[in-house]
């Protein structure tokens, strides 16, 4: 019997790179699509016939009629925004109760783990990650320590296991000083949420994905954040709380790794990072400003700045042997179409030592190894093929692929669907 292939799509820097709009245009080639880890902090914007969403925690290919989405259990689900996001894109047309699936074994982010949030940043003082607030950090938190609350508990006792969660976490927040709270109407709109779930299908997602590829039909697994903000391999700790990387998508799934396929991995020209932490390449000048203006980096979901610099080859390379990438898609090429020079960091060096490998520690002493290449400057947005680039464009692009040894399959020149070039 022929059997179905899981192809796992996921972000090689900090976040941010624009998997929502890739996932939208690959859509059309697979069957199902599924999101493995990470919660509504992501935010994923795709624009299209001249409309505008921002995705949370539904899958991407939901705009594409007749396919299959499914929220795995690796993923944290709050059920208050889950409605909102559902209820908008409904107004939109989107038959979502037809199409959307969601695990028994994803867990739920409790009002009281968004109070947590804050209240462990507010204990960290001048050492804060920099989280959304979302509550996703300490619902992780939960399910590590076998203390979580999970959508199938939805069904069984449910008032009863959420306030002994509810009463456990309120004497945490006691033990931290956090007490001037009041989430009565957060909780009730939370409850609203509940039961707006219940309307979808509820299922043992591990046993429909494989049902699905013993069927021979093919998945696409979405990821969220970034490999940069993984929680074992990114830039610890000011990482996420799940495995952002393709290993994650076994878990966050219930796939086994021999059904793994074509990974892509999705990374921008330059480079973003939202929150604090490390960013060797990170621009304080014009330069990053003008990058920041001219490719609109705002956070989808918290609107804050995303901070901006070079593209960092270290860090890709890095990203690139951790996933198992096979083929590589660049976003937002165009932003950088205005560009004289154009710069690589293609090793960092620390006291005299220069490295090519991603070490263990990037928070001090890092200084960034530039290469700089000649500008394309040409307006690429209107292209509708590769052989239209400009001679210094396809140079980069060689650049790339050299330096990390993957092929860019993909090449996006602009927000819409239709920009972009897939190629040959």
């Amino acid at each position: 019997m022929e059997k179905g292939k899981v192809d796992v799509l996921l972000g090689l820097q900090w976040g941010d790179e624009g998997k929502g709009k890739v996932v939208d245009v690959l859509t059309p080639h697979y069957d199902v699509i599924a999101r493995f880890q990470g919660g509504p902090n992501a935010g994923h914007t795709l624009e299209f016939e001249g409309e505008k969403y921002v995705l949370r925690s539904i899958p991407s290919g939901i705009f594409q009629g007749g396919k299959i989405n499914i929220i795995g259990n690796g993923v944290v689900l709050a059920p208050d925004l889950f409605m909102d996001e559902a209820k908008d894109l409904e107004k939109s047309g989107h038959p979502l109760k037809e199409r959307l699936y969601i695990s028994k074994k994803a867990h739920l982010i409790m009002p009281t783990h968004r109070l947590l949030d804050a209240a462990y940043e507010q204990a960290k003082g001048k050492n804060k990650v920099g989280t959304t607030g979302k509550g996703i950090g300490p619902t992780y938190t939960d399910k590590v320590s076998r203390n979580g609350l999970r959508v199938g508990d939805i069904f069984d006792n449910f008032e009863e296991k959420y306030n002994a969660h509810k009463a456990r976490h309120e004497q945490i927040l006691k033990s931290l000083n956090y007490t001037d709270y009041d989430i009565s109407d957060v909780e009730k709109r939370w409850m609203e949420g509940i039961e707006y779930i219940r309307q979808f299908h509820i299922v043992d997602s591990e046993h429909v994905i494989n049902k699905i590829l013993k069927s021979g039909q093919n998945i696409l697994c979405e990821g969220a954040q970034g490999t940069m903000l993984d929680v074992d391999f990114g830039s610890y700790p000011f990482v996420t709380s799940s495995n952002t990387i393709c290993a994650g998508a076994c878990i966050g799934l219930g796939i086994g790794p021999n059904r793994i396929g074509e990974v892509y991995g999705i990374m921008k020209a330059y480079c973003t990072r939202v929150g604090a932490g490390p960013f060797p390449t990170e621009l304080f000048d014009e330069t990053g400003s003008l990058i920041r203006q001219l490719g609109h980096e705002y956070g989808a979901v918290t609107g804050r700045e995303r901070r901006c610099g070079w593209i960092d080859l270290v860090a890709l390379r890095y990203s690139i042997m951790v996933n198992g990438v096979t083929q590589l898609i660049m976003m937002k090429s165009d932003v950088l179409d205005g560009f004289d020079t154009i710069k690589a960091c293609v090793a960092y060096k620390r006291n005299g030592e220069t490295l090519t490998d991603f070490p263990y520690n990037i928070e001090e002493g890092i200084e960034p190894v530039y290469k700089e290449l000649k500008g394309w400057k040409a307006d690429m947005t209107k292209m509708t093929s590769e052989e239209e680039f400009p001679q210094e464009f396809k140079d980069y692009i060689k650049f790339l692929e050299t330096e990390l040894e993957t092929p860019i399959k993909i090449i996006s020149i602009g927000p819409d669907r239709a920009q972009t070039i897939v190629r040959k």
